[in-house]
């Protein structure tokens, strides 16, 4: 089984998992502030659930998320999956794109 590890935390999960999934099953968002709470449900059209790809398989892209992330601004956008997107087939370690706080209550 493949492991993901956020934030300290491994995570073992089924081999074809979307990211997301694997996190919500286990209580972690991998969305920030409001965004826990209104996002795209996992169509790939927001782009809250950006992940970078510090140590593992990077996966191709699929056709929305190419171009969700086309107008990404990060300078490592070749390491940025959306987690909604990302299917896990090997260990993976992954952070929050970016993590900038969008309420008071950001996490």
């Amino acid at each position: 089984m493949p492991e993901v590890t956020y934030r300290g935390i491994s995570l073992e999960c089924e081999s074809g998992a979307t990211l997301r999934t694997v996190l919500f099953n286990n209580a972690v968002s991998p969305h920030s502030g409001v965004t826990k709470a209104v996002n795209c449900g996992g169509n790939s059209t927001c782009g809250t659930c950006a992940v970078r790809i510090v140590d593992g398989p990077i996966g191709e892209r699929t056709v929305k998320e190419q171009t969700r992330l086309a107008v990404s601004t990060h300078d490592d956008a070749d390491n940025i999956r959306l987690a909604c997107q990302y299917r896990v087939t090997d260990d993976v370690v992954i952070e929050k794109a970016w993590d900038t706080p969008i309420s008071a209550d950001a996490a």
